[in-house]
């Protein structure tokens, strides 16, 4: 299974998620998941609310397009992504076929 997964509406994002770090960023893949440090603290869904603003900002979508699949309270989630393309998530990203 890959991180990323497709179909005609949009994208699913399997991430895997550090709160608490100095900047929100993503640090590449961690096993089958897309990694990014979050510099909201793990508590009253700052870093829920965190993730889908970094994600909406980078893809140029709106917050309403990005909604938690799963994870609410888990290091371990899925987004998804409405209305992108997976090569527009893969470059945006910086992450190449091979390294999948």
């Amino acid at each position: 299974m890959s991180w990323l997964t497709a179909d005609d509406k949009g994208v699913t994002l399997r991430l895997h998620i550090q709160p608490g770090a100095k900047k929100t960023e993503v640090t590449g893949l961690h096993g089958e998941a897309l990694k990014i440090r979050l510099a909201a603290p793990p508590v009253d869904g700052k870093a829920n609310a965190c993730l889908i603003a970094f994600l909406a900002d980078r893809l140029g979508v709106a917050k309403a397009a990005v909604s938690l699949v799963s994870g609410d309270s888990s290091r371990a989630k899925r987004v998804r992504v409405s209305g992108v393309e997976p090569t527009l998530v893969k470059r945006v990203f910086a992450i190449r076929d091979e390294m999948i």
